[in-house]
């Protein structure tokens, strides 16, 4: 991706998968990358439940089973990330655990959620995902996205 460190390249060559938040006025800018288009969704979920809990001591509650079509572009990622939004906003929960495969046609992503009074709060609740600036697709080292979200 555009602007990434010789770090984050050399990780990528490796075949690595990972995320990373960088500076957005009055937002917060989520770009991520996996090896595959499955695996750079995971790293996108985590990516944004990272700006906003710590849950690295929850353990889940409840599984959710989202349902996405099967679709390379830019709303695949939106779609998924509406999700947690939802999650969130809606059951007071957020996902800890991320696992996304194809299911026949289309996606089939499973959250693994705790409850939100289960995980320490460290920034604001995401309020939506802006459609400026979307962006999943295949680079030189697998899968890559970039996605703008409203805090």
């Amino acid at each position: 991706m555009v602007g990434e460190s010789g770090d984050e390249r050399a990780e990528r060559r490796q075949g690595d998968n990972g995320h990373r938040t960088v500076p957005h006025t009055a937002d917060v800018r989520i770009e991520a990358w996996g090896v595959s288009r499955e695996q750079c969704l995971v790293e996108a979920v985590l990516g944004l439940v990272e700006c906003f809990a710590d849950v690295s001591r929850a353990h889940p509650t409840a599984v959710e089973r989202v349902h996405l079509s099967d679709d390379d572009g830019d709303d695949l990622l939106a779609a998924l990330l509406d999700e947690v939004i939802l999650e969130l906003e809606v059951r007071g929960r957020v996902p800890v655990d991320v696992v996304v495969e194809p299911a026949g046609e289309a996606l089939e992503a499973r959250l693994a959620v705790a409850e939100l009074s289960d995980v320490e709060i460290v920034g604001a609740a995401p309020k939506g995902v802006s459609w400026h600036g979307l962006h999943i697709g295949v680079d030189p080292y697998g899968w890559s996205c970039a996605v703008t979200v409203d805090v």
